[in-house]
C-alpha cells in the first residue's frame, strides 16, 4: 500500500515537459529584460536588471520548487546576456 501512494506522490509533483520548457523560455525572456537610464550631456548610465528582480520573486515563491538552482543559472545567463545585447527601455533625461 505504501508503494502505491509514493508512486501517486510522485507523480502529482511531475511538470509536463511543455510546462517545463515554457518556465524556461519565460525566465530567460524575464532575465533579459534591463531599464537603463541615461542622462542627456554624460556618459552615465545606470544600468538596473528589472527582469532579474522580477523573474527572482517568481522564483522564489513557486508552488513546484524543483529545479530552482537551474532556474537561478537560466536568470543568470539570460541576465548577462540581456546586459550586452544592444535591446531593451532605454530611459534619456
Amino acid at each position: 500500500m505504501a508503494k502505491k501512494q509514493s508512486k501517486a506522490k510522485r507523480q502529482e509533483n511531475q511538470e509536463l515537459d511543455g510546462v517545463y520548457i515554457l518556465k524556461i523560455v519565460l525566465f530567460v525572456i524575464l532575465g533579459s529584460i534591463w531599464l537603463k537610464i541615461t542622462k542627456d550631456g554624460s556618459d552615465l548610465t545606470v544600468p538596473i536588471p528589472v527582469g532579474l528582480i522580477i523573474g527572482l520573486l517568481f522564483t522564489t515563491h513557486e508552488y513546484f520548487r524543483v529545479d530552482r538552482k537551474i532556474e537561478y543559472a537560466v536568470l543568470a545567463c539570460a541576465a548577462l546576456f540581456g546586459y550586452l545585447a544592444p535591446y531593451g527601455l532605454f530611459i534619456k533625461f
